[in-house]
């Protein structure tokens, strides 16, 4: 993202089938990365769960609910942007 914007260098964007399952993700996203000394700088969306966004000023994670997913299409306007294909790893 940093040589599209100079917001942040990383977006992160994922879906959830539901809401209660959007914030379960991001709990767990603040869960690992609070374990290696991160924190949001900034969270919004979480009352609604539709949308919810984790700041950590370098890494913004966008954590959609497959709807709103579908209608902002984040790929689309941020396609100019290099994509990075997530591969889990087992644990």
């Amino acid at each position: 993202m940093s040589r599209v914007i100079v917001l942040t260098d990383v977006f992160v964007i994922a879906a959830g089938t539901s809401r209660r399952h959007v914030k379960t993700l991001a709990d767990e996203v603040e869960f690992r990365l609070k374990g290696i000394g991160r924190r949001p700088l900034r969270r919004e969306g979480v009352e609604d769960a539709t949308w919810l966004l984790l700041d950590f000023g370098d890494v913004v994670v966008h954590i959609f609910d497959q709807e709103t997913r579908r209608y902002y299409d984040l790929e689309r306007l941020w396609s100019d942007a290099p994509r990075l294909e997530f591969v889990p790893t087992s644990r």
